[in-house]
């Protein structure tokens, strides 16, 4: 299977390439690997975390980490995109485990009201992206988490089944069932939002 990037069909077994030199520490392919990718997992947690904010720290974090463990993984495809929305997701969850323990921690104290300068434009427009992005969550909660797993693989991070098979590690018949049953469930609840791409 042919990667494609920025709409330009790739060689067979490039992106694996890159990766390979990564391992052996080449700084400008991993850079290479990280323009052809960042901006998949940022939507990806963008997507996960309702937050642009936490999207851009949990993106430099996955980075981070695949530069850390290059010298252990291996790619089974040739996109490390499955393997780095794999790792987005396990770095998201820490992080929400991370946050949990510290709100429990802050029970007692009031939450501090956020202040928004008139002239910050950008900021007001990343933060309706991210109220939209939360109307979409909560329609998700109405599936599974598994169910919800595939909308946020298949629909809003775009990978093919295939991919979000390796990304998930399961056997792609269950990718199918799982997302035919999630759209079925959705159509029934009458929540076109939580599958619209939001590009």
């Amino acid at each position: 299977m042919q990667a494609v990037w920025d709409g330009v069909v790739l060689p067979a077994g490039s992106e694996r390439r890159l990766w390979d030199r990564t391992a052996d520490g080449d700084a400008e392919a991993f850079a290479q690997l990280y323009d052809r990718h960042a901006r998949a997992v940022y939507n990806f947690l963008h997507r996960r975390t309702a937050s642009w904010s936490d999207a851009e720290d949990l993106t430099s974090a996955v980075f981070l980490q695949a530069w850390r463990r290059r010298h252990e993984v291996v790619l089974d495809r040739d996109s490390a995109l499955p393997w780095l929305l794999r790792t987005a997701d396990y770095t998201m969850r820490n992080e929400w485990r991370s946050k949990l323990r510290y709100r429990k921690a802050l029970a007692a104290a009031e939450r501090l009201p956020t202040e928004i300068d008139d002239h910050a434009d950008d900021v007001a427009g990343r933060l309706d992206d991210d109220r939209r992005i939360r109307a979409a969550r909560e329609s998700l909660k109405h599936l599974r988490g598994h169910e919800r797993e595939i909308v946020e693989l298949c629909v809003w991070a775009g990978l093919d089944q295939a991919a979000a098979a390796v990304a998930l590690d399961v056997p792609i018949g269950t990718v199918k069932s799982r997302l035919s049953r999630a759209r079925k469930r959705l159509r029934e609840l009458n929540l076109p939002s939580a599958v619209e791409d939001d590009r």
